[in-house]
């Protein structure tokens, strides 16, 4: 395993951490603690070293299990959470207040319950689970962020941004109130190229790139009949004529890289750590054989510009959120 440093932050961290979101059990069906609580101690004695969790993830499921597992490691385990927007809409819909979403005391308050859920005395990063430009330059937000970093209750800040809107965080980036941002990033999405990624190299700012797989499309296990129970968030992900659109554009891209080595998510996981201002990638893993497989991609190291130049071709403009 490889380690980068995560930005102005400065601690380091495993390129390939530990996406938390599949933990907690309400949205992503098929896993168990059981599996769980293997592929965590998996992946602490494979060197990861940095778990991407939110209070959201199955109303704090994820958190106690995060934690048990962080605690039981037996060596340092850096972890992240997020506030979630107190209206609960994913994402945030521009016209609404802060005060709506994301008013001082609830800050403070989720932040504690986090870190009574996990069983630890600080949060290596607190993020706010949305963001919208309109909420910069309130007072709230800051207030709360600069309170929980004195406290010691949080080592570092940042925001997760809107899904497939990363220029929304450009000035919030820019401004230095912040230590990292979590953005979509992946062969599909490629956006945050253009400007964000290179402003958060300039700037010192971590960079946490969050869906690499896209859902499970860039695993290649995605066909035109695939289906999901209905309880399961990816039902409604790829819903409807999706999956035919995923399979088509994932079989293209499959022939572009015929002869290049690796697997399709291998691919995928080093075309994120192919930029240098990603500090870390988090794909969703709840099996040891997940853990093993994303966790000796880090070995590999960065992809080579011919290969490079075939992703760039498979940039897709979707948003299968909305």
């Amino acid at each position: 395993m490889k380690y980068r440093t995560f930005g102005k932050a400065g601690f380091e961290v495993s390129e390939v951490a530990y996406g938390a979101w599949g933990l907690g059990g309400l949205q992503w069906l098929g896993g168990t603690d059981v599996e769980a609580r293997r592929a965590l101690q998996r992946a602490f004695s494979l060197g990861l070293n940095f778990i991407d969790t939110a209070l959201a993830y199955g109303d704090g499921h994820s958190e106690q299990l995060v934690g048990e597992a962080v605690r039981g490691a037996g060596r340092p385990v850096r972890v992240a959470s997020k506030v979630p927007p107190k209206n609960q809409q994913w994402p945030a819909r521009r016209g609404i207040g802060l005060g709506e979403v994301f008013p001082y005391d609830y800050i403070v308050a989720c932040t504690e319950q986090s870190l009574r859920n996990l069983g630890l005395e600080a949060l290596d990063l607190q993020q706010l689970h949305v963001w919208n430009p309109e909420w910069f330059a309130c007072d709230d937000w800051r207030r709360a962020f600069r309170d929980l970093k004195q406290s010691g209750k949080v080592r570092a800040v940042g925001v997760s941004i809107n899904d497939h809107d990363p220029d929304s965080a450009l000035e919030l980036v820019r401004s230095g109130l912040v230590d990292a941002v979590q953005v979509i990033y992946n062969i599909f999405d490629q956006s945050p190229e253009r400007r964000l990624l290179p402003l958060a190299l300039e700037m010192g700012v971590g960079v946490i790139a969050r869906v690499p797989f896209d859902e499970g499309a860039l695993t290649g296990a995605i066909t035109a009949t695939t289906t999901f129970d209905p309880d399961d968030f990816r039902a409604e992900y790829f819903a409807g004529d999706r999956p035919r659109q995923v399979a088509e554009r994932v079989a293209a891209l499959e022939r572009d890289l015929a002869g290049t080595p690796g697997t399709l998510p291998e691919i995928a996981l080093r075309f994120c750590l192919s930029h240098e201002a990603v500090s870390t990638v988090i794909p969703g893993m709840r099996t040891v054989r997940h853990v093993e497989a994303n966790l000796a991609v880090s070995d590999q190291g960065p992809l080579d510009e011919a290969t490079l130049a075939i992703l760039r071709r498979h940039a897709w403009d979707k948003n299968f959120y909305g």
